[in-house]
């Protein structure tokens, strides 16, 4: 018996299935590389919310982040922000579920949200800076 081989065995989706999917992952996800790029704009567009504890962030976060831990996104919390500000949510990093809460609670407050993956792992691996304190 010849063994099935991994990457093949499965065939591809349809190009125009792939798009679409790859569309709408973009549509939902950034990465570190990206945001840091922005950053540096004078309006870049987005907001960057820390969604990990208040000691974690204080240990470091991205310079310009805001802590909100996903458990305190409420109204009243984000009443600061305009409505249709996008909002960039960020964890520990792939092995946090944190950022998809925060993303979950964002969007069921009708605001717009985009995770930005690898967290702050991915943000270390970068080698970009991180600010430190509150």
């Amino acid at each position: 018996m010849t063994p099935t081989n991994p990457v093949t065995g499965v065939p591809a989706a349809p190009p125009t299935t792939a798009l679409a999917h790859f569309e709408a992952l973009l549509s939902l996800e950034t990465d570190c590389w990206d945001v840091h790029e922005t950053m540096g704009d004078p309006n870049p567009g987005f907001m960057v919310f820390d969604v990990r504890s208040p000691e974690l962030y204080e240990a470091g976060h991205l310079p310009g982040a805001v802590n909100l831990p996903h458990r305190r996104i409420n109204l009243r919390n984000l009443s600061a922000y305009p409505e249709d500000l996008l909002c960039v949510v960020y964890c520990a990093g792939p092995h946090c579920n944190g950022a998809d809460k925060a993303a979950v609670r964002l969007a069921s407050l009708g605001r717009p949200v985009k995770k930005m993956i690898g967290g702050i792992e991915g943000w270390k691996d970068e080698g970009f800076p991180l600010d430190t304190g509150t």
